[in-house]
């Protein structure tokens, strides 16, 4: 029953798929960082089965496909239930005549050096930012991109590798809004998770990154969970921290 109501809804939706403008009412939001935002959070229910037949996201293969977890495919045998598909359930909610599409991006393990031009993630063997430029253009000929939601730091939370990180992320922040060329593209960045001393330093440094005048929020991880491994979070701090990503991005001017 569940894959013909996704092949009727396939249907329903093929001319958004194929037109030949961008649909107003197609909200586009890119989903950056490394593997808290492309997510590690356990498969199980009632996670695996969620779903919501206005949330969409761009596979691998450049197309939009109803949403499910897992949204990401950097490393497949490890990705699980992130923070995109709950954060693109809230932005549902809001505007019953919007569609939601999310364009996962993520490359887990990756430092904030690799996500510039030419940028190089040795351990995945790819150039994280020039793939999700790739990826935004191809999705804006469809919609209308209306935001960009990063999670990373991890690889650089140590006091030796944070040294610059702001500067390095005001700068990728300035080069998506001039590939979009929205000057106000909204950006929200979510905390480390608090279950870690490094992660807890680091996020002093993101603490006078919220300036909504900027168009730039910066969203709490307190009371989130990890899984055993102390680094990623589980399904339901995934699911909650994206959720707290929705009301950042919604609280923007």
């Amino acid at each position: 029953m569940k894959y013909y109501l996704s092949l009727l809804l396939n249907l329903i939706f093929l001319p958004l798929w194929s037109q030949s403008s961008p649909d107003p009412n197609f909200h586009i939001y890119i989903l950056m960082g490394q593997s808290n935002m492309a997510g590690r959070g356990e498969m199980v229910e009632p996670y695996s089965s969620q779903q919501d037949e206005r949330v969409w996201m761009f596979h691998a293969q450049n197309q939009f496909v109803q949403a499910k977890h897992p949204m990401h495919f950097d490393k497949p045998s490890l990705v699980g239930v992130g923070p995109g598909l709950s954060f693109g359930m809230e932005m549902a909610k809001q505007s019953p005549s919007v569609k939601i599409g999310l364009v996962p991006c993520a490359v887990g393990g990756s430092s904030i050096n690799s996500w510039v031009i030419n940028g190089y993630d040795e351990a995945t063997k790819t150039h994280p930012l020039d793939d999700a430029i790739q990826r935004i253009l191809a999705a804006q000929k469809l919609g209308v991109i209306k935001g960009i939601l990063w999670h990373q730091g991890e690889s650089d939370s140590e006091a030796n590798k944070r040294v610059g990180y702001i500067d390095k992320l005001n700068a990728l922040i300035a080069q998506i809004r001039s590939i979009t060329k929205q000057t106000n593209l909204p950006f929200v960045v979510g905390e480390l998770g608090h279950f870690n001393q490094n992660y807890l330093d680091f996020n002093q440094l993101l603490s006078s990154f919220r300036a909504p005048s900027l168009h730039i929020a910066v969203v709490s991880a307190k009371d989130l969970t990890a899984k055993s491994d102390q680094i990623h979070f589980d399904s339901r701090s995934a699911t909650e921290l994206g959720k707290r990503y929705a009301f950042a991005m919604q609280q923007l001017p």
